[in-house]
């Protein structure tokens, strides 16, 4: 295109396009290489609680809810709403949503904390400014579907005749089979079959289903404490502060990114704030190997 310009040929605005295209593909590709977390991959339930404060707040936790869903959209990703409580006057109580996509919890993780409002409000008759608090949380999505992997090391089998009511149903070959995990120490075992090989399929699949559950119990652990964790994000310990009165400014607490078009960012273009904040992870990682 260079070369067709140096002719004489009209090529700006294909050039401008190209290096636009160029310019996103690369930033994308650079983003990519801050997903160090081991659940970035994953798809994130977020969830938003206003503060206190009545409708100012609930009203507050409804802009949230929009800009994540506009957020969602301006990246592809599929969003639902799970669960949504609205507010006597105007805003919403809570709201849950589900977004698909790739790498959405690794996008959206650090957007948990308290996010923080300054406004004119415009509930109040007087024109004042007022502060409000909203509350979100991100925690990835985790797989009903959990693949159970037994490495064979770590079984100890042990065969033994399997007992009876005596006469032909008396087994009188070693076809039972005891199965002991020894990272957890489950037993399971089985002698209803006359084959060893059979009682060894059956205990096996006895196995696999305990440490399904196990796994199970793991994963709902974890949530919970996901969820107490939403204690801990007291009010005044905000991660980020949207002013629009008296002047207008969007400004990470953490990587201390300030953003001077507010707007733009409650239309759900937050993508600098969590750049920002992916390196600093990162860089943190980095330092700490």
């Amino acid at each position: 295109m260079l070369e067709l310009g140096r002719e004489g040929e009209s090529v700006e605005e294909e050039l401008a396009g190209a290096l636009a295209e160029f310019s996103r593909i690369l930033d994308t590709a650079e983003l990519k290489t801050l997903f160090v977390g081991e659940d970035d991959t994953r798809n994130a339930i977020l969830t938003i609680h206003p503060g206190a404060g009545g409708t100012e707040s609930q009203d507050w936790a409804q802009m949230l809810l929009r800009m994540y869903l506009r957020y969602a959209e301006r990246q592809g990703f599929k969003a639902e709403v799970l669960d949504l409580t609205h507010g006597e006057e105007a805003g919403l109580k809570n709201a849950t949503i589900r977004i698909t996509g790739d790498y959405v919890f690794g996008n959206l993780t650090h957007e948990s904390g308290v996010h923080r409002l300054v406004r004119i409000s415009p509930f109040d008759a007087n024109k004042r400014r007022h502060t409000s608090f909203a509350a979100v949380f991100v925690y990835p999505e985790v797989d009903d579907d959990i693949a159970i992997e037994i490495n064979p090391e770590e079984l100890r089998i042990d065969t033994y005749r399997a007992s009876g009511r005596g006469g032909q149903h008396v087994n009188v070959t070693d076809s039972a089979v005891r199965i002991t995990h020894l990272p957890t120490g489950i037993v399971t075992q089985c002698q209803n079959e006359r084959s060893q090989h059979k009682n060894k399929a059956s205990a096996m699949k006895v196995l696999k289903s305990r440490l399904y559950e196990l796994e199970k119990k793991k994963q709902n652990e974890q949530r919970k404490e996901l969820e107490d964790s939403k204690s801990e994000i007291a009010w005044g310990n905000q991660i980020r502060s949207y002013v629009l009165h008296p002047y207008r400014m969007i400004k990470d607490l953490r990587t201390s990114v300030e953003i001077g078009n507010a707007d733009k960012v409650l239309d759900g273009d937050i993508d600098e704030l969590i750049k920002a904040s992916l390196m600093q992870r990162k860089a943190g990682k980095d330092s700490a190997s």
